[in-house]
């Protein structure tokens, strides 16, 4: 039974076995490039999301900066309205913001000038009458200046009591920052 039949029947057979192990092995080379495929896929798809995201919260970080900003904007309006209107009702308060900053001078500080709104200077004329203790400067005018603060200048220093600055400076302590208010004058 060994004949030329049964070698040709091997063969077909070898044939038949050789054809199913190409085609397993071309099966399992197109899935794994099909896999590969898919995960590059897969990749490139979640790197487009994540620069969706990434585009869509960019937009958020300027609005809460510019909110923030909008905020301070706000918060400095209200506190000079606020500090106005006490000025208003105790205009004699300049005096304790004047003893303050000279106080914040050094002790050999000489040519002391107390630079004032004009209304205000009118006020401490009116209060304010020197000590012996206290140390003597010279009160100028400044009608640039606003209501409720002062700047101190001696040949040697600057104390800026300016009400725009220690509003700033509030409110950086209070923010925990070192923010200062830029433009905010008035």
């Amino acid at each position: 039974m060994g004949g030329p039949a049964a070698q040709k029947m091997a063969t077909v057979g070898g044939l038949v076995d050789l054809q199913a192990e190409a085609h397993k092995e071309a099966f399992e080379q197109g899935l794994a490039e099909g896999r590969e495929v898919g995960r590059a896929e897969v990749r490139a798809q979640v790197e487009r999301l994540a620069g969706m995201f990434y585009d869509l919260a960019k937009p958020f970080e300027v609005l809460d900066t510019e909110v923030e900003r909008e905020l301070l904007t706000l918060a400095m309006a209200l506190a000079r309205q606020i500090v106005r209107r006490e000025l208003k009702a105790d205009p004699s308060q300049i005096i304790g913001i004047i003893r303050e900053a000279i106080a914040a001078l050094p002790v050999a500080a000489r040519e002391v000038r107390v630079h004032l709104h004009p209304e205000d200077a009118a006020v401490v004329r009116q209060h304010l009458a020197p000590t012996e203790s206290e140390r003597a400067w010279t009160m100028v005018e400044d009608p640039v200046m606003a209501r409720g603060g002062c700047q101190i200048i001696t040949a040697t220093s600057r104390v800026d009591a300016r009400l725009e600055t220690r509003l700033g400076a509030i409110l950086s302590e209070l923010l925990g920052t070192e923010r200062h208010i830029d433009g905010a004058r008035g």
